[in-house]
């Protein structure tokens, strides 16, 4: 009963025989009749045939004489249920294996529609396994045509390998239906028929298409890899509109509508005309968007609208090469629970590098990047290490992103999705500290990216590293913070990461007190990691030098920052927090010295400008001047007020003055003190100094405000006048209430998003529009009182018989108006400036005026709004 070597030779019968034959290699190829097998223990030695038949060890390969027998299977030891064949898209399918005996080694595989090779399945963000006294359950969340196929469970039990198998189907979903084109404007005149189709993927259920109407047309099916399509060839072009439905159905479904609307160009129609930009436009009608399928090895749709006015408005692309999306979706399933990590990581990684030169539209960009983040990922929930060769895959593919011939990319890319910069550079960030110990020391060197990798004893001194970028990159992590990390005798591997180019790859966001919208990072950002036991470790000191990264950027105010993945709602952003500058020792270099490692970088503000002791001694001078400036006009108030106020109009003009002096007098105190504060990281007091600041830098603006209405109401309604009690609790209302509404709000706002303060000073950062709650209102009031003093002057130029004001009261009005026609330009003209320093680069010139002009506001109140009123010099 032995099997022999020759071609055909029976093995015994009453053993469980079968039959081997003899190839050309001489190998033997011995098959069991149905019922029989070979038993587990054999089946582990041997090759499986490559054309298996129907039970897991029913045919093995051997290559001398073959030792034993096919054996007679017992009676199956178990079965495998689920709870349903056809799974709805978005339930959750259940299989059940029942186990009668002992079983090991139980594995879970799905063969997808039109798939030879069966796929493992693992425990992923999809795929779950429990077990209990006599059963398994295999469970797969949000089932799609993804998850649709043949399942088999396999295990040993007995002394035999057993394979049992259930078919899953899954109806399709609209998503998953395309119809080239979903809707189409022709021209009879042009274009005597076209075509319509409609797209399914394969799958387990069978589906019939039609498409109706389907008079004067044909239709054809048309098989393509994973697809099958129902063209529609409508030879005669309609005589009106017409609406073409294509209708899928399988058997126990309600069937699948999918409806096109075709417009007939009619004569005297408005249209766009042909046309073959990126495509082949036809002729369109006028608001109505023409489609076209993405050109081969491409996957989507390309839309151009045409506008009412019959012109072509720009083609819009949503095309993704199939090569990258077939990686970003087997990278998806991967972490959902279909493959082995071991070996689909490497190899999607590999293929990465050859794909990123194909990327050509932003969705191509956004598929590329997302599938690092979905391998690192992985990576990361596996505790996988990768080896030289993967590693290099992967800082090739990062160096081929970076490339400046891909910046153009970026900016459509962020705006499809706002994260994919950040979530790259995580990516990244979790994958080279990923590097096998082995594989160490290692090194990697192209235009954009650098890295070193090595290895340590638990007794080695410190760690010290240099990049050759330009200027060299440097950076040190001191003995005494790497301490904790040996204490227990455990080797550790340190990774230093060097990207260039990252300027337009990471959004601009930067964090609470970090400069304004106008810093820029270098471009340079380093990466280092420490891994000790199979941990990665985050706190750690390290110092760096990034040198001088541009010539032009020395002047601006340098911080030393990182990137910070959880700012701005998980878009990521630039944050200064446990990270400070430094001189260098024995050298003019600036250090950067942080307490924890990631991703860092330096920020210069480009349109800050520098510190100047000519600018701050003008500044302090002028604050001063102005806080002794109103410290005279209260008291000169104090003195002449019931002389000055002996109408209704000049007690207005005047208590709104007072008001104003009373207001700047404390902005300027709190300002004044505030540059002996320090601007701590959200100090309450730096914050209050702030928010004060603020509101009454506004109320002063406000009472000008509420100044210039009441002259506008006492010219233009000269006969309903207002008792004093009323008009002045709207003045109060307008004065203080409306700018504490503005900064109120301000800091609810700006706060939370990390853009409230300015880096280095207690005051509101330029950065998202804090500032500009400020400037805004400022020179919204500077431009009422510009048209409330134009009206003034022609009213008091031409006034009527009727509406002329007595003498008294004429009086009063030019005084408002005089101070009003001073201070109006004065104040516009400095918050003019003020908000061209932050918009453009200029030169130091408008900074000086600017820093003059504000400092000195408390100077000409007191000269115009005070001095001026011929009943203040010299009282009656």
């Amino acid at each position: 009963g032995q099997a022999g070597g020759e071609s055909g030779q029976q093995l015994d019968q009453e053993s469980g025989a079968g039959e081997c034959n003899v190839n050309h290699m001489g190998y033997s190829h011995c098959s069991c009749l149905s019922g029989y097998q070979w038993n587990a223990s054999v089946c582990s030695h041997y090759f499986l045939c490559q054309h298996q038949n129907h039970q897991p060890c029913g045919c093995l390969v051997f290559s001398h004489p073959v030792p034993g027998y096919c054996q007679l299977l017992p009676p199956v030891p178990g079965n495998l249920r689920l709870n349903s064949q056809l799974q709805m898209p978005g339930d959750t399918l259940n299989l059940t294996l029942h186990i009668s005996q002992a079983a090991t080694n139980l594995r879970w595989f799905l063969r997808r529609p039109g798939k030879t090779t069966p796929i493992l399945l693992q425990k992923g963000t999809q795929v779950s396994l429990t077990s209990s006294q006599g059963q398994v359950v295999l469970s797969i969340s949000h089932m799609s045509q993804y998850w649709a196929g043949e399942y088999m469970s396999c295990f040993e039990a007995q002394g035999f390998r057993w394979k049992l198998r259930q078919v899953v189907r899954v109806p399709l979903q609209e998503a998953e239906v395309a119809r080239v084109p979903e809707q189409l404007s022709i021209s009879c005149a042009t274009s005597s028929g076209f075509q319509l189709s409609c797209c399914i993927p394969k799958t387990h259920l069978a589906y019939t298409a039609a498409w109706s109407p389907n008079e004067g047309s044909q239709a054809s099916l048309l098989t393509t890899t994973g697809s099958q399509c129902l063209v529609l060839a409508i030879q005669h072009c309609p005589a009106a509109d017409t609406n073409y439905t294509c209708v899928l159905q399988s058997q126990d479904l309600p069937p699948l509508r999918f409806s096109v609307p075709v417009t007939i160009i009619q004569d005297g129609d408005t249209t766009c005309p042909e046309n073959f930009s990126v495509v082949a436009w036809n002729v369109t009608k006028a608001g109505h968007v023409a489609q076209a399928p993405c050109p081969m090895n491409k996957m989507g749709v390309v839309k151009r609208p045409c506008r009412s006015d019959g012109i072509w408005g720009p083609v819009q692309t949503d095309c993704t090469d199939l090569r990258i999306l077939t990686l970003c979706i087997k990278a998806k399933l991967l972490q959902a629970g279909q493959g082995r990590p071991s070996e689909e990581v490497p190899w999607i990684l590999k293929k990465l590098q050859r794909r990123v030169g194909v990327a050509s539209s932003p969705s191509d960009l956004v598929a590329l990047l997302s599938t690092v983040k979905v391998l690192s990922e992985v990576v990361a929930e596996a505790g996988m290490q990768l080896n030289r060769s993967v590693l290099e895959a992967l800082l090739t593919t990062t160096d081929n992103i970076l490339d400046v011939n891909l910046s153009s990319l970026w900016t459509q890319a962020h705006a499809q999705k706002p994260t994919v910069g950040s979530h790259f550079l995580m990516a990244v960030e979790t994958l080279v500290r990923s590097l096998s110990p082995k594989d160490q020391p290692f090194s990697f060197n192209s235009s954009n990216v650098l890295l070193q990798s090595q290895f340590f004893e638990p007794t080695f001194p410190e760690y010290r590293i240099t990049f050759s970028t330009q200027p060299p990159l440097w950076a040190e992590i001191p003995s005494y913070s790497l301490a904790p990390l040996v204490h227990n005798g455990t080797n550790i591997s340190i990774t230093s990461l060097a990207l260039q180019r990252l300027d337009h790859l990471l959004p601009s966001n930067y964090g609470q007190g970090l400069g304004d919208s106008f810093s820029a990072t270098a471009g340079l950002v380093l990466v280092i990691s420490i891994m000790a036991g199979g941990q990665a470790f985050t706190q750690a000191e390290v110092i760096m030098d990034f040198g001088d990264i541009d010539g032009s950027l020395t002047d601006g105010s340098l911080h030393c920052v990182f990137w910070d993945y959880n700012l701005f709602g998980g878009k990521g952003g630039w944050s200064g927090e446990g990270c400070r500058a430094d001189a260098a020792i024995a050298s003019p270099a600036t250090w950067c010295i942080c307490q924890h490692l990631t991703a860092f970088s330096i920020l210069m503000s480009r349109h800050t400008v520098p510190e100047n002791p000519v600018l701050e001694l003008l500044s302090q001078v002028g604050l001063g001047s102005s806080v002794l400036a109103l410290l005279v006009c209260l008291g000169v108030y104090r003195l002449v007020w019931r002389v000055v106020v002996r109408n209704k109009i000049a007690f207005f003009r005047h208590a709104a003055l007072f008001n104003m002096v009373i207001s700047l007098l404390a902005a300027d105190t709190i300002f004044l003190g505030a540059s002996f504060l320090s601007p701590g990281h959200l100090s309450p007091l730096c914050l209050t100094t702030a928010f004060l600041t603020h509101f009454f830098f506004l109320a002063t603006f406000f009472w000008m405000l509420a100044q210039a209405l009441v002259l506008a109401h006492q010219l233009l309604f000269v006969f309903h006048q207002l008792s004093k009690h009323r008009v002045l609790s709207l003045m109060v209302i307008v004065g203080y209430l409306c700018p504490l509404v503005f900064a109120g709000v301000t800091l609810g706002l700006y706060l939370p998003q990390g853009q409230y303060l300015r880096e280095g000073t207690c005051w509101l950062d330029g950065k998202g529009g804090a500032f500009y709650t400020f400037v805004g209102p400022v020179l919204a009031i500077v431009g009422v009182n510009g048209l409330v003093l134009a009206t003034a002057v022609l009213k008091l130029l031409r006034p009527s018989l009727s509406e002329g004001p007595p003498v008294e009261k004429r009086q009063a009005l030019l005084g408002v108006i005089k101070a009003l026609l001073i201070l109006t330009p004065i104040f516009g003209l400095t918050w003019g400036l003020g908000l061209a320093t932050l918009l453009e680069e200029v030169s130091i010139v408008p900074h000086y005026i600017f820093t003059a002009l504000n400092s000195f506001q408390g100077v000409f109140i007191l000269l115009f709004g005070c001095l001026t009123d011929k009943k203040v010099s010299v009282p009656s």
